[in-house]
């Protein structure tokens, strides 16, 4: 059997690489999913990537659908989800499918939390190699096992590194030892307990650059840090002074960011964003905030922040009631729109058919009623009509009654012919 193994797992042998030391990639797929057979040929160098390479880490796929007892054991919800397995760990991949993503997070996860930086020349290398770079620098202490146990957890988002003092350059201080410092933006920043407050929550926040390009991924991403306010413009000057020059005042609340285009912020608020524009959003209730005048200045830019700090700018959007049938409406309007975009035949051809068949039902339940009501109309003109004729009958039969004492005068007339002339005498 091969180091790299592209065949389905079984129960047994995922449950084997969950409880050994083996490092296991495993991507739980479904036969019918769409994302799962784009994914295959990225998976497939994946592999060969990890192989090449000499990564103690086992690729393999499992399908979820067979397997479900197993997938309900891993936290499974979706198709395709990754997952690296370590000792009676599994780790969740959740970002960009891409070859090199999928590798970097692999290589990541498969080492050990915290790496050690031994001399200036690694530390100095790491600084090159990563936009953000988290460092304890001290010896054993309660903090240092708080960072450990921190790393473990977040591992899946970025690199964790200790070193000693001395590989700090001569522009770096720190006010005491030991101490937990992130590298970014050509400066760097220290976590204060008292003012920070949690160690994970601190590097949840400062894992990002303090202004960065947004996509999806990386908006799922913020959001799983907390209440963020992000803040999206296509003013590049203005947004990236007020993260620099503003970091004290609005770093703890903020995330700046630029994102090209307008058509995923019009998905998130379903409505229309003229470009170039600048808009709020928080990640915690999906509440938007704009600018109810132009933002050209520096000074406009951190009024307006202010304003949705302080509660007297308007939100909008939110995650109510009323917001989430909007949402399904816009979702279904722009899922036929995209249809009809995409091919126009084969939209009508799906929309257009159910529709057909539901009119020629409704019209097809219209008629039979309408039929129905004919006929009862009919039966009632003729119920109508039989009692007029019958009305007309009895004045007819009347004067008959009247004429039977005539025709009785006529028959004692007639006995009275009849009568013999003695009775005649008589009389």
């Amino acid at each position: 059997i091969l180091y790299f193994f592209y065949c389905t797992l079984l129960c047994s042998t995922v449950q084997n690489l969950a409880d050994s030391v083996v490092l296991g990639l495993l991507q739980f797929y479904a036969p019918w999913c769409g994302y799962c057979k784009k994914l295959e040929p990225v998976w497939y160098d994946v592999g060969a990537e990890l192989k090449s390479s000499g990564s103690p880490v086992r690729v393999g796929k499992m399908d979820g659908t067979a397997y479900s007892g197993m997938s309900s054991e891993f936290g499974v919800r979706g198709y395709p989800t990754i997952k690296l397995l370590k000792g009676d760990l599994a780790y969740n991949y959740k970002g960009p499918r891409t070859k090199d993503d999928i590798v970097e997070f692999a290589n990541r996860v498969a080492g050990p939390a915290v790496r050690a930086l031994p001399s200036k020349q690694m530390f100095d290398h790491m600084m090159k190699r990563h936009d953000v770079l988290f460092v304890y620098f001290g010896g054993e202490s309660p903090l240092k096992e708080k960072y450990i146990d921190m790393a473990a957890e977040l591992i899946v988002y970025t690199y964790f590194f200790s070193a000693s003092e001395d590989v700090l350059p001569e522009s770096v201080t720190l006010p005491e030892l030991p101490s937990v410092v992130v590298f970014k933006d050509g400066a760097y920043f220290t976590y204060d307990e008292y003012v920070d407050g949690g160690l994970s929550s601190w590097v949840n926040k400062e894992r990002f650059q303090s202004y960065l390009q947004i996509d999806g991924f990386t908006l799922y991403e913020l959001g799983e840090t907390g209440t963020v306010y992000i803040l999206y413009s296509t003013n590049l000057l203005t947004s990236t002074r007020v993260a620099k020059e503003y970091r004290e005042h609005f770093n703890r609340d903020f995330q700046f960011g630029h994102m090209d285009g307008n058509d995923y912020i019009n998905s998130l608020i379903m409505g229309e964003v003229s470009v170039p524009s600048i808009i709020i959003l928080n990640t915690s209730n999906e509440q938007y905030f704009l600018p109810s005048e132009p933002v050209e200045t520096l000074e406009q830019l951190v009024h307006f922040i202010n304003s949705v700090l302080d509660g007297s700018a308007q939100a909008q959007g939110g995650d109510g009631m009323f917001q989430r049938v909007k949402r399904v409406a816009f979702d279904a309007k722009s899922t036929i729109m995209s249809v009809f975009r995409s091919s126009p035949v084969l939209g009508c051809f799906l929309f257009g058919l159910p529709l057909g068949v539901i009119s020629l039902m409704c019209y097809g339940i219209c008629t039979a009623e309408s039929d129905d009501g004919q006929e009862d109309m009919e039966l009632m003109k003729r119920d109508d009509e039989e009692e007029e004729d019958d009305e007309e009958d009895e004045p007819r039969q009347a004067p008959g009654e009247l004429e039977g004492p005539e025709e009785d005068g006529e028959n004692e007339e007639e006995e009275e012919q009849e009568k013999n002339p003695d009775d005649k005498k008589a009389d």
